[in-house]
């Protein structure tokens, strides 16, 4: 059984699991699937090819799985997928994908503030935390247990890698290595996020290779590509430690902080257009 209210839209198509709470006036579209326990709050509106995972609650004013921003956009069918037991607050819009078969995809136990905005093709991970106003433009990608303060725009196709905090008001507009602590506008990287990393249960050997990772990475004035030279070589490579190289070589937009010696050289006209207006402020 579900509690559905009378004034609830919900377009035949759509599929309601059990238990799941549709308040006053929200519209749930014929596409869409809310799984068990879900709770939809009023005035929210889901479109779209989307899924909303067991446990999520969305709250008032929330639009979900709507067309997507991308004036490359042609029609393709494109997905939204959230996962179990979300909180997705008041007036979040998360827009559907771009390129036909992509997702938008959001991990489970993910807390995503008011007024926070994904675009087309993102990707976050699991127990994710979104303060208010964040926006990640399209193609970012948010790994596990990062949190972004509020106020924060992500520049598209930039990542911020897992256990990672971003304090408020600051402007992303590279990679954020993993495990790291950094804010502002410019972005200053301070280190490790060692609370975060305690409270997850980071071990104290484990924590002081990250470190010496970190070190070598932006304290050594070495090159990244020596860098993760020194690192391979000196640091104990644990999973952990692996993901930070991985991560770091990987990178496509280069590491924030670290653009002037990207990996990749072979920047396309459009992104050395991009480089200078950000090195000219404007």
């Amino acid at each position: 059984m579900s509690n559905i209210h009378p004034t609830a839209i919900i377009e035949k198509g759509a599929k309601i699991g059990n238990n799941v709470t549709i308040e006053p006036y929200a519209i749930i579209k014929g596409t869409v699937t809310l799984e068990d326990n879900v709770v939809i709050k009023s005035h929210v509106y889901i479109d779209g090819n989307t899924t909303v995972g067991e446990g999520t609650v969305i709250w008032p004013s929330a639009s979900i799985g709507t067309k997507t921003q991308d004036l490359k956009f042609r029609g393709e069918t494109t997905y939204v997928v959230i996962g179990k037991n979300c909180e997705i607050r008041e007036f979040v819009t998360i827009n559907s994908s771009c390129q036909e078969g992509s997702v938008v995809r959001v991990g489970d136990n993910c807390l995503i503030m008011a007024y926070c905005h994904v675009a087309h093709n993102c990707e976050i991970g699991n127990k994710v935390i979104l303060a208010n106003s964040v926006n990640l433009a399209g193609h970012v990608i948010v790994e596990d247990h990062a949190i972004i303060g509020g106020m924060t725009p992500v520049h598209q196709f930039s990542r911020i890698g897992c256990y990672a905090m971003v304090g408020g008001f600051s402007r992303i507009t590279h990679d954020v290595p993993p495990y790291t602590l950094g804010a502002g506008s410019p972005y200053k990287s301070g280190g490790l996020n060692l609370v975060g990393l305690k409270r997850n249960g980071f071990s104290l050997p484990l924590r002081k290779d990250l470190a010496k990772a970190f070190k070598l990475t932006y304290r050594s004035g070495l090159h990244i590509s020596e860098a993760l030279e020194a690192i391979e070589s000196e640091v104990e490579i644990s999973p952990h430690v692996q993901h930070w190289i991985d991560f770091c070589k990987t990178s496509k937009r280069g590491l924030i902080g670290l653009h002037s010696t990207r990996l990749e050289e072979d920047f396309d006209e459009e992104e050395e257009l991009e480089e200078e207006l950000l090195k000219e402020g404007k």
